[in-house]
């Protein structure tokens, strides 16, 4: 961006126009630090919108024969809940936090294109205000965030909210590409001198593995929303089973971006797992070469596994056998990361700061939720299961007790440098309690709402043995929940200002991020640190034991 002022500097001396001028610098701004942010600001917006949607959806169905919604006042909210927490929370959220932290991660200035960086964020956000826009315009989308036809198409939805769906998810869909071919540029052309791939911080290796997922997978949702917006607006037949297409063909298509769609959603927050364990243990990665060797496995296997989300839509027994074999292939390059990451923290000196406690609480209940989800690639336990609340349990388990409580532990561990100040430790120790208690108790107990029976996405159900009191204990963990997310947004916005002040390696820390100033300035580094090993910062405070590899 240029040095020269937005508005003149003889009128900078009002305070409106002090502000209107910081406010065009945001606006303006190309420099990756700022765009990261305003991708974090915004996706926590739509996290606490994503949040009131399901607190709705918890108080209709927390108790039998509930009449707190409309039926299609629900389908609109667990429509939106799901596109808002995957495709504007998620998602948005870790490359937002790749934005920030790779290129100081890696030694760089910035970006390797700040302008197309810049397009992409806005691309989000124009995204997010088109889907929620069709509010406003005669309905949500209500056919679920997998917009499965012909559910999705006329008859049988006849507002205009499908076609905001596909609209608003092609626009922040074009941003999410472009900003993953920008983090792969970055990272192949714009190292530090002496960082090989080798040696590249697990965090931006597992960012560069996730941009090569994105790059093949949103592909092929992009093109399927196109086919959809055609059937929905033009009259095309790509999907009609009564103009000789098939409506299987969509399932397809959504779930050869879908699957692949985790580990978009997941491997980034590896990455940041990999980073807090060993600096809170005291310890370098145990197993660089397995975790990083993984990953790659991890981002080839994700696209053979689409096909375990239908075995119950008749694609034949060899189909089944071979996306089954995928599916619980992929279980052990996983595995292989929760044993590394246990052998790192294994007679570690444990420092358990909040940071520290959402990494293993990550651990835990993405543990749990792997398990359940080798269990769906067994094709009779899928059958048995599929579409019951034993699925809303595997999924959140992954992706809120999974990957948001590795944002947060990486909220927690990089705050510091973003603001120049410290998180407060004693409401971060609330706030993680808060959401492990409430978390566990919102989801465990659809574990055994799903044995029993509860199917997904139902507006109410019947007085049945214990489903109401399952439900009230779902709804009651979701409300604790809440208030713990709540609660963080109170100490950000706290410790921002008031905090103590952090320096520039508060945590002791060994990657290049932490050898700059907090918050960094505009071009980052004055100077960047030799790098001789994956730990230069190690290598630099203690040059007697010193890193060789």
């Amino acid at each position: 961006m240029s040095d020269v002022p937005l508005i003149p500097e003889h009128a900078t001396q009002f305070p409106q126009v002090k502000r209107m001028n910081a406010l065009l610098e945001w606006v303006a701004t190309v420099d990756h630090k700022q765009i990261g942010m305003m991708y974090l600001f915004g996706t926590f917006f739509f996290l606490l919108v994503g949040g009131v949607e399901a607190l709705l959806m918890r108080i209709q169905l927390a108790q039998p024969n509930e009449h707190f919604l409309s039926p299609q006042d629900y389908n609109q909210l667990f429509t939106m809940h799901g596109i808002t927490m995957i495709f504007l929370v998620v998602m948005p959220m870790l490359l937002g936090l790749a934005n920030y932290v790779v290129p100081l991660q890696i030694g760089a200035r910035d970006m390797a294109y700040p302008r197309l960086n810049a397009l992409s964020v806005w691309m989000f956000y124009f995204g997010g205000m088109i889907l929620y826009a069709s509010f406003l315009a005669g309905g949500a989308p209500d056919a679920g965030w997998f917009a499965y036809v012909p559910l999705s198409t006329p008859p049988y939805t006849t507002n205009v909210g499908m076609d905001y769906y596909g609209i608003g998810l092609l626009v922040s869909g074009i941003g999410t590409v472009a900003t993953a071919l920008n983090l792969v540029a970055t990272i192949f052309l714009y190292r530090a001198p002496g960082m090989t791939m080798r040696r590249l911080p697990l965090f931006t290796w597992m960012v560069l593995f996730n941009s090569f997922i994105i790059l093949f997978a949103m592909p092929a949702l992009n093109a399927s929303l196109v086919l959809l917006l055609l059937d929905r607006m033009l009259g095309a037949h790509f999907f009609d089973v009564l103009a000789g297409a098939s409506p299987l063909l969509w399932q397809h298509y959504f779930w050869a971006f879908g699957h692949p769609e985790v580990y978009i959603m997941v491997l980034p927050a590896w990455g940041i797992i990999s980073e807090v364990v060993p600096v809170y243990s005291r310890k370098p990665i145990f197993g660089y070469g397995a975790v990083a060797g993984s990953t790659i496995a991890i981002a080839f296997l994700s696209f053979a596994v689409w096909g375990h989300h239908m075995f119950t839509s008749g694609m034949g027994t060899l189909s089944d056998l071979l996306f089954s074999g995928a599916s619980l292939m992929i279980a052990v390059p996983t595995g292989i990361k929760i044993f590394n990451w246990i052998a790192t923290a294994w007679k570690g000196k444990i420092h358990f700061t909040t940071s520290m406690l959402f990494a293993l609480a990550f651990i835990v209940q993405f543990t749990v939720g792997g398990v359940t989800g080798v269990q769906f690639g067994i094709v009779p336990f899928d059958r048995l299961t599929t579409d019951t609340y034993y699925v809303v349990a595997h999924f959140h388990y992954v992706l809120f007790g999974g990957t948001l409580f590795g944002l947060f532990a990486g909220f927690y561990y990089w705050f510091p440098k973003a603001f120049g100040r410290m998180l407060s430790e004693r409401l971060g120790k609330w706030n993680f309690w808060l959401m492990f208690v409430g978390f566990n108790t919102a989801f465990f107990v659809q574990h055994a709402l799903g044995w029993m029976g509860m199917t997904r996405r139902i507006w109410t159900y019947p007085d049945y043995p214990n489903w109401g009191l399952y439900n009230m204990i779902s709804t009651v963990g979701s409300f604790i929940l809440a208030a713990g997310v709540l609660l963080f947004a109170y100490n950000v916005w706290h410790s921002a200002r008031h905090g103590e002040l952090a320096g520039e390696n508060p945590w002791d820390a060994w990657t290049l991020e932490w050898a700059t100033t907090s918050p960094p300035p505009h071009y980052n580094f004055d100077q960047v640190p030799p790098v001789r090993s994956r730990r230069p910062l190690w290598d630099l405070n203690h040059p007697d034991m010193a890193d060789k590899d």
